[in-house]
């Protein structure tokens, strides 16, 4: 699960977060006896070496997308009425230098639907099918040179308020987060993944968490049995849009754990039933890292200048 990426000491960015609607109720554990997916990125399950005084290596550094909502949705349950593979995932938060637990963290995540769409951005395509009117034919291969296709250049504006598949939490005493959603789809040009902000510094007051930095913004993979398996389901097998898999991704850093691969346990013959996906996430919380210096493997350097609305390159 560690990982190693270039980071530089970055300034303070004011961010504040509102409550929209009340707090979700807590997640819950995945129905049904669950049995290790035995991939071979399992295989090792403690952090590498560490060197020098560092005690954990630190997780890659990845593009914010165009994607991004300011987390407006203070909830551990993002599901709303999104169907899908009931997904619990499990978080871990610790300073990669001392390897203690970051407690009161704000932890963003937010993701596709089974389709490919991602909630505020219906209107525009929102990584999915491409809008009536749009270029026809197929791809021949990986786009290169530029953003790959449903990521777009920079942050779009949100086109509606939908807000499901999103949302934002504190870390415990422990480091620990624990959401609820739905496995992800996938969307041309990119494999499924879920996008991941760590928030320090901040204080979680009646608005919902205010000022702070973010020292941490990363994405999330699955490997391609879970997705595989997945793919045969409705309604997933109703998402036509050609998949890329983990090892064709542009912005995977294809580091295994590092990069944000994550452990993943399900009944392989009973994966409708559910899956905990978990990984834990080495950050440096004096640095900022909000995802917009860049793309391409392994993630952006950190950003040099204050951001009080994060922008964005490529989903």
């Amino acid at each position: 699960m560690d990982s190693e990426v270039p980071e530089d000491k970055g300034q303070l960015a004011r961010r504040t977060v509102l409550v929209a609607g009340g707090v979700a109720v807590t997640a819950v554990g995945v129905a049904g006896a669950l049995t290790v997916n035995a991939s071979a990125q399992e295989a090792t399950t403690a952090p590498a070496t560490s060197t020098g005084d560092t005690c954990y290596t630190l997780t890659s550094e990845l593009v914010e997308g165009p994607y991004y909502i300011d987390a407006d949705k203070i909830r551990r349950d993002v599901t709303e009425d999104q169907e899908g593979i009931p997904l619990t995932l499990d978080l871990k938060v610790i300073d990669a230098d001392t390897c203690r637990p970051l407690r009161n963290a704000a932890v963003d995540i937010w993701h596709c639907n089974a389709t490919g769409v991602y909630s505020g951005y219906e209107a525009g395509g929102g990584g999915g099918p491409a809008p009536t009117g749009a270029p026809s034919g197929t791809p021949t291969g990986t786009p290169t040179g530029g953003p790959p296709p449903g990521g777009g250049g920079g942050h779009q504006e949100p086109t509606d308020d939908d807000r499901f598949l999103r949302g934002t939490w504190h870390t415990d005493r422990h480091g620990q987060v624990t959401f609820k959603t739905v496995f992800p789809g996938w969307y041309q040009g990119r494999c499924v993944h879920i996008h991941v902000k760590v928030h320090v510094d901040g204080e979680w007051t009646d608005a919902g968490y205010e000022g702070g930095h973010t020292c941490h913004t990363g994405q999330l993979f699955f490997d391609e049995k879970s997705v595989l398996a997945s793919a045969v389901l409705e309604p997933y097998v109703s998402n036509t849009a050609t998949r890329t898999t983990l090892t064709e991704d542009g912005i995977y850093p294809q580091n295994g754990h590092e990069g944000g691969l994550l452990y993943l346990k399900y009944d392989r013959r009973r994966i409708a039933r559910g899956v905990r996906a978990r990984l834990t996430l080495g950050v440096a919380p004096d640095e900022t890292n909000d995802g917009t210096g860049g793309g391409g493997p392994g993630g952006p350097g950190p950003s040099a200048s204050p951001s009080a609305s994060p922008s964005a390159t490529t989903g």
